[in-house]
């Protein structure tokens, strides 16, 4: 049997290692895909409502808009999180998500968030991140709804509980199951 370039270019491999800071930039890419997935609709697997549709006002839509990022931000950490526990060192986990975070803040300013606004941001995503691990600590059920309720305001939606929670498996698990064979390494 002859294999051809064509061929060998189109088996994907994982990388063997990854350092915090390539670690960092291939989770960022991730956030955005899923959440550029979630703002124009294309993803019919697991679908989240549209934002137009759960606020009337334009305040509210770019609250929803936020929250949808922290909730992407938080699986792409929940999913790393899992996939190199007990595997790699905290301080080197520890720096890849830093890295993903500073990458999206970064991507956020470049594309129009007024600087002075991240430290406010950021300490939403801290305040959100601290509530949907113990959320998710609880059951998959209880981190629908805290998500929930910060994209749809007070009332929790069941249907938009049950898709949410479908999302942050859909998210986490094929991201753990990506980096359990690759090895996290410090940098060179």
């Amino acid at each position: 049997m002859q294999s051809t370039l064509t061929d060998d270019t189109r088996e994907f491999r994982a990388p063997q290692t990854m350092t915090p800071s390539e670690l960092g930039d291939n989770l960022a890419r991730l956030v955005w895909e899923s959440f550029s997935d979630f703002v124009s609709q294309e993803d019919v697997e697991t679908p989240l409502p549209d934002i137009d549709t759960l606020y009337d006002d334009d305040g509210s839509a770019q609250r929803t808009t936020e929250e949808a990022l922290i909730f992407f931000m938080w699986a792409h950490t929940r999913g790393a999180q899992l996939a190199f526990l007990r595997r790699a060192p905290d301080a080197l986990i520890r720096d890849g998500l830093d890295a993903m975070h500073r990458a999206v803040f970064e991507d956020m300013v470049a594309h129009g968030t007024p600087h002075v606004q991240i430290p406010l941001f950021e300490q939403r995503v801290s305040a959100r991140y601290a509530e949907y691990h113990q959320a998710a600590a609880e059951s998959d059920v209880r981190l629908g709804q805290a998500v929930s309720r910060h994209l749809a305001g007070n009332g929790t939606r069941e249907a938009l509980s049950e898709a949410i929670r479908e999302r942050a498996v859909a998210v986490a698990n094929p991201l753990r199951d990506f980096l359990e064979d690759v090895e996290l390494v410090g940098e060179s």
